[in-house]
């Protein structure tokens, strides 16, 4: 499995809308085993993206699709910044 944590900062006061765009129920991931959008505690602006996927080939595969069809365009004029990225691999877990 291959994982992905992210840090999103929203432009101020718009963090439930980028929140709510990231969530849209028509956008499919396939090979996705799980997609959580959190928010973070200490920045009202900010959200957490936890996402583990079948493999790096399927995420690619999946990022590589929503950029030519702009699916995700309007959660992406949500956000001012993308924090780091840290890649994980998923060992197991409730739901995987």
């Amino acid at each position: 499995m291959y994982g992905l944590i992210t840090r999103l900062t929203a432009h101020a006061g718009r963090r439930d809308e980028l929140g709510l765009c990231l969530l849209d129920p028509n956008i499919r991931r396939p090979g996705c085993h799980s997609y959580v959008v959190a928010h973070d505690l200490t920045d009202p602006d900010a959200l957490w993206v936890t996402e583990v996927w079948m493999d790096q080939t399927m995420h690619m595969a999946w990022s590589k699709a929503i950029r030519e069809t702009h699916e995700l365009l309007p959660a992406l004029s949500l956000i001012a910044t993308f924090g780091d990225t840290v890649f994980t691999r998923a060992i197991g877990g409730v739901g995987l």
